[in-house]
């Protein structure tokens, strides 16, 4: 075992050596807290945007297509419906399967209020799968 006499150091007996072992342990707990954080900050949530650049989804034979103009003015295909009869239209459009997926699309135009209130109606009647649809764009 070496030992030090106090001879050796300078006469007002400072040591001027760096002790790095308090850095390295801060450095390394510091990584352990941000690798076991990062996977916790992302969000997994995918959303549908009104531009989108990813390949388009397979469509089913016989979709059914709901849209709001700009208006307000609701459609189940081609067809004006009223919103007291849209659940009536939609039940005649899917034979009454509530599986069916409805493809909701509105004009950038329409305000959220209204979005809810249809999508409230949809989910309040039993569809509760809903693909929200977008316009597609050119990858730059």
């Amino acid at each position: 075992m070496a030992m030090r006499l106090k001879d050796d150091l300078e006469s007002d007996g400072e040591m001027h050596e760096i002790n790095v072992t308090p850095f390295i342990d801060v450095m390394l707990v510091l990584l352990i807290i941000f690798m076991v954080a990062a996977p916790l900050a992302t969000v997994d949530v995918r959303v549908n945007l009104p531009a989108s650049t990813s390949a388009p989804q397979p469509r089913p034979e016989k979709p059914v297509y709901l849209s709001i103009k700009a208006d307000k003015q609701l459609y189940v295909g081609n067809d004006a419906v009223a919103k007291e009869n849209l659940v009536q239209v939609l039940t005649q459009q899917t034979e009454g399967n509530k599986e069916t997926t409805i493809f909701f699309q509105a004009d950038k135009s329409v305000d959220y209020e209204t979005l809810m209130a249809v999508m409230d109606e949809l989910r309040s009647a039993g569809y509760l799968k809903i693909g929200l649809m977008g316009m597609e764009s050119v990858r730059k």
